[in-house]
């Protein structure tokens, strides 16, 4: 990759490290050979390490910047649906129309569950969040189809690969179901992607469902603006668990249990319950004073990003879509919606907002479009684990097809010495 050397001095040791260069971004020095000089990098939180090579999606935070193959986010998501993403982040390229076209009915092929899944979900309580249960139903698979989990063999892999997109939206609409106690729906193969999963969510064996256009629309929007994003929390996780061979249902299982934290994947939620907080549009004033206290415990959720420092990229196309859904759904004076909508503007416009860099996010507007639909917000976070899963197997596939190591990371130990058991 590079010649260049990077010298670190310990003591009166000088040391040598490589220093490698990415297609774009910024440089990596390789510590890897530090373990020889008996010291190792201190990094809580990874959030200056890079833990692996991939070549799948790239993050400029400071200039709002998401590709997925090289392709940027925004113009995925206005010429491309939800499966053709899906195709790209796991093979590198965009199909052309034949590729796109037997990609899509290899997925409808896969959206049925076995029948004794039924039995499976009904094991659990009534009351059981939804997130428990996909947790548990995703790390079940691998008991239905333990004879093709070999790893090593790219065929077993791509099958694996293609039941989990199909079967995703299938769990969550019936993680849905069962909590409401309705009875499950099964797939239709002559629906699209997202209107299969409304139809699935909101459909009943005793009238017809058809699904909406704007909002089946929006539902392929989230999961396009979900896919991925690069080696966040979960994404690390399932790298973590597939680097000791697990089988790759068990890899998204725990991808899925690390989402669910709050800190993660419970962002859109929070966003409803500080509208519901802030109770009326009247109230915003006050709130936003509350934000701009230091001293004052309360934040406004769903405005800037951990990453990008600068408009997450993925706001723009969430806010053009959120406000069309409520156009459509006549929601536009909805109490709750006309609190966001007020934030919104103010986050673009008052300066204090602007000066920090605290735009809208794309979990303001996604939570803004759930619940307009009728989503429930315990639901949020499995829609985010179903859109999150190509992410989640393309970092893994990528993974257990180059040259895997087992990941071991250090620490600094901070407790007692060696010392001896005290006599009796």
């Amino acid at each position: 990759m590079t010649d260049r050397k990077a010298t670190l001095s310990v003591g009166d040791k000088s040391i040598e490290l490589p220093v490698y260069s990415g297609t774009v971004g910024p440089d990596v020095i390789d510590v890897r050979g530090l373990v020889q000089e008996g010291v190792f990098t201190y990094d809580p939180g990874f959030v200056s390490t890079a833990a692996c090579e991939s070549a799948i999606t790239y993050i400029d935070g400071a200039n709002g910047v998401l590709l997925h193959r090289g392709y940027p986010i925004d113009q995925l998501a206005e010429q491309s649906d939800f499966l053709e993403v899906c195709y790209l982040l796991l093979n590198g390229e965009l199909p052309n129309e034949d590729e796109n076209k037997a990609f899509h009915e290899t997925i409808k092929n896969h959206t049925m569950l076995h029948d004794q899944m039924r039995n499976f979900f009904n094991g659990f309580r009534r009351d059981a969040h939804p997130m428990a249960i996909m947790c548990g139903v995703v790390g079940a698979l691998s008991a239905f189809y333990h004879d093709q989990m070999d790893v090593s063999d790219p065929k077993q892999r791509e099958i694996t690969g293609h039941r989990l997109i199909a079967k995703m939206p299938t769990i969550a609409a019936w993680c849905y179901k069962y909590s409401m106690g309705q009875p499950f729906m099964y797939p239709r193969n002559d629906l699209s992607y997202a209107e299969n999963f409304l139809h699935m969510m909101f459909g009943t064996p005793c009238e017809d469902y058809k699904p909406n256009p704007v909002l089946a629309n929006a539902m392929d929007k989230i999961f396009i603006l979900h896919a991925d994003h690069e080696q966040n929390a979960s994404t690390s996780t399932v790298r973590l668990a597939g680097s000791t061979g697990a089988n790759p249902y068990a890899c998204i299982a725990s991808g899925i249990a690390a989402l669910w934290g709050p800190a993660h994947g419970g962002a859109n939620e929070a966003v409803l319950d500080m509208l519901a907080e802030i109770g009326d549009v009247s109230n915003i004033d006050t709130f936003i004073a509350k934000a701009k206290d230091k001293d004052d415990p309360f934040r406004l959720m769903g405005f800037g990003h951990r990453v990008y420092k600068n408009f997450d990229p993925r706001a723009k196309v969430m806010s053009e879509t959120a406000h069309q859904v409520l156009k459509e759904l006549g929601l536009e004076n909805d109490p709750l919606l006309k609190i966001a909508q007020r934030l919104e503007q103010i986050a673009l416009e008052d300066e204090y907002f602007v000066q920090r860099q605290l735009y809208p996010n794309v979990d303001f507007y996604s939570g803004i479009i759930l619940k307009a639909i009728g989503i429930p917000t315990s639901m949020f976070t499995v829609i985010f684990a179903m859109s999150r899963t190509i992410g989640w197997f393309s970092h893994w596939n990528e993974m257990v097809s180059g040259n895997n190591r087992i990941g071991r990371p250090r620490q600094l130990y901070t407790g007692s010495p060696k010392r001896d058991y005290p006599k009796k």
